[in-house]
């Protein structure tokens, strides 16, 4: 690989994505899924609660399950991401969660929900998520000019943030006048259109030729090299990978904690989440003029701080305050959630060259992904072993930690995006650095 001397940033405004139509497109299929995305997680978590009885443990399983194809088919997918096109690819991954998701609905009116049926659909729209979330990734650099990068992500995180804003407390109201198994209709229908709006978008795909004489293996340790050779990226890894972790170990048990002991009703339980998620809007709003302001890199480390710290709430929540102290946790741990996101995506997006964009976000995201298995079965074995308050209380304890890593690192120095690529793939294959 070689690394390119940084150019000077643009000096001429990027034109504004709402006249970018394909990106417009791709934004609002985007949008109606993560919509639909609220409701299959919330409807999923309720069915094993008070359907099925799930115990500790079994809630960790379901949610290492739904995350592990990260660990296991992170690397070989960034290398197909690389090789093949990305957007039949997400398509193809759109349509089969649908799909799959409808098992739990019909399940439901024939009589066969069970653990393992849970278990096995997050398993396999796991996988298909794996395929999504790498080539979507990938996609976005190559449909939009670099110096858009930020705009375009802070949109699709205020399109996230809204969708959670909003879905909770939606779906909640479904699940408690319908049933939690028809809920998850919705999850289905945002995954269709996000399948049809892709299939609108008129831009070609331009697909980067591979070298011949390349296995799959070379690929996957370039895609490392990439990584694990550049100090800001490994930092970035580090704290991503170590807060997703942590709240994976306490999300894994905090629904069952939440509705089992403390009592509270599913609709107020659905506001927490909505009103707590409405700090992603304010998030993705500011983001870009935050960076902008103080530079990328101080904003990922105060976002990342933000976040690691607004998880200690957790600890002291009871029946009694529970909204008064989630609500506002939520909201900060979001807001900051979603400031980092944009700062730290657009940051790695614009760093590499596009034949490399597959493997370098396969990369990150086995390393920062793959730790979420992990959290989860964690949480579920700690909730079983000291019950859930106490697994609540070390999870916290340890995500506040995840900032360190950005800290202590050579993102403080960042300042802007880079207007060109800093890392690309040559023929020989070897990394050069600055």
């Amino acid at each position: 690989m070689t690394q390119a001397s940084q150019a000077d940033p643009a000096t001429v405004r990027a034109p504004s994505l709402f006249h970018h139509y394909d990106f417009m497109k791709l934004w609002i299929g985007e949008s109606i899924s993560v919509f639909g995305s609220q409701f299959s997680p919330i409807a999923i978590l309720f069915v094993a609660t008070n359907t099925l009885n799930f115990q500790p443990i079994q809630f960790g399983i379901l949610a290492a399950l739904g995350t592990l194809a990260f660990l296991v088919f992170g690397l070989p997918v960034g290398v197909w991401a690389d090789r093949k096109r990305r957007k039949r690819t997400m398509i193809g991954a759109d349509v089969g969660r649908a799909v799959i998701l409808l098992a739990i609905p019909l399940a439901a009116i024939f009589g066969g929900l069970s653990a393992e049926l849970l278990y096995a659909v997050a398993l396999t729209t796991g996988i298909l998520t794996v395929f999504f979330e790498i080539c979507y990734q990938s996609y976005l650099p190559t449909l939009v000019e670099r110096r858009q990068l930020v705009e375009a992500n802070s949109k699709l995180q205020a399109s996230a943030a809204s969708a959670q804003t909003t879905g909770p407390t939606l779906a909640t109201v479904v699940i408690s006048l319908i049933s939690a198994p028809a809920a998850i209709v919705g999850d289905v229908i945002g995954y269709f259109s996000s399948a049809a709006f892709l299939t609108s978008i008129r831009r070609p795909e331009v697909v980067v030729p591979m070298r011949e004489g390349r296995s799959a293996l070379m690929d996957i340790k370039e895609g490392l090299a990439v990584v694990f050779g550049d100090a800001r990226l490994r930092s970035i890894a580090g704290s991503t990978a170590t807060a997703n972790l942590f709240s994976s170990a306490w999300g894994a048990i905090l629904f069952p904690y939440l509705i089992r002991e403390l009592g509270l009703p599913l609709v107020e339980l659905g506001v927490i989440f909505s009103i707590g998620a409405a700090g992603g809007i304010l998030g993705a709003i500011v983001a870009s003029r935050i960076a902008k302001n103080i530079g990328v890199g101080t904003t990922v480390i105060l976002s990342a701080f933000v976040f690691s710290l607004l998880q200690t709430p957790l600890y002291f929540v009871s029946s009694s305050n529970a909204f008064f102290l989630l609500v506002p946790a939520f909201f900060g741990a979001s807001l900051g959630s979603v400031v980092y996101n944009v700062g730290q995506v657009s940051f790695r997006q614009a760093l590499v060259s596009v034949e490399l964009q597959g493997r370098m976000n396969a990369t990150m995201r086995t390393l920062v992904w793959g730790t979420l298995p992990i959290g989860g079965l964690l949480g579920g074995l700690l909730g079983q072993l000291y019950g859930y308050h106490t697994a609540i209380g070390i999870a916290v304890a340890g995500g506040m930690l995840a900032f360190l890593w950005v800290l202590f690192s050579p993102v403080r120095g960042i300042k802007d995006i880079p207007n060109a690529p800093l890392i690309s793939s040559n023929p020989e294959g070897t990394l050069k650095s600055v």
